[in-house]
């Protein structure tokens, strides 16, 4: 029997599922709908993308860190109300393409005023890769094949992106790591639909 792939996100949500689980019923027990927790997280990412354009980049962080819960808080809640149909799915999944858009823009914005075009290209290719990964799950799931392989899923690219904006020392280094590793990260995803279609 061939040895499944590891894949970060899903560990962690093993490792987190039965908290989620409790905390999921008791807000679905105050009344708390799914789709109002992942359009607050998406708030939340656009406040600390203002603070990113202004380059208060460990505020942003910090920011993130607090809402980063939420987006697995949303999940909980709809399963905990037995959500039927996929527009929560498609809710959270087109949300968190304007998250991404929102922090890589903040970045975009902050080295154009700073007149580092290089770490602007580097943002908007990090961008791009993000994106693609996304839409290569999107048309495999069209397709019934399931493809979450890759080394820069979303959760990992997040985790590097609350770092760097942390420890902004560490940015050229971040910024490099996530816009090659996007893009290899959709080329492997290419590939295995390549190879399992």
């Amino acid at each position: 029997m061939a040895q499944k792939d590891f894949i970060l996100t899903e560990w962690v949500r093993t490792q987190i599922r039965d908290r989620m689980g409790e905390l999921g019923r008791t807000l679905h027990r105050l009344g708390v709908h799914p789709d109002m927790i992942t359009v607050l997280g998406l708030v939340i990412v656009a406040i600390a993308a203002v603070f990113i354009g202004r380059g208060q980049f460990q505020l942003a962080g910090v920011i993130l860190v607090l809402g980063l819960p939420l987006d697995a808080v949303d999940g909980a809640v709809a399963r905990a109300m037995g959500r039927q149909g996929n527009f929560g799915g498609v809710l959270d999944s087109t949300l968190d393409r304007y998250a991404d858009a929102f922090i890589f823009g903040g970045l975009s914005y902050h080295f154009a005023v700073q007149d580092r075009f290089d770490y602007m290209l580097l943002s908007l290719a990090a961008l791009a890769g993000g994106f693609v990964v996304s839409y290569v799950r999107a048309r495999a799931g069209e397709a019934g094949l399931s493809v979450k392989v890759g080394l820069l899923d979303r959760f990992v690219r997040v985790i590097i992106i609350v770092a760097v904006l942390i420890l902004p020392a560490l940015m050229p280094l971040g910024l490099w790591v996530l816009a090659i590793g996007t893009n290899f990260t959709a080329l492997q995803r290419i590939w295995y639909v390549y190879r399992n279609t």
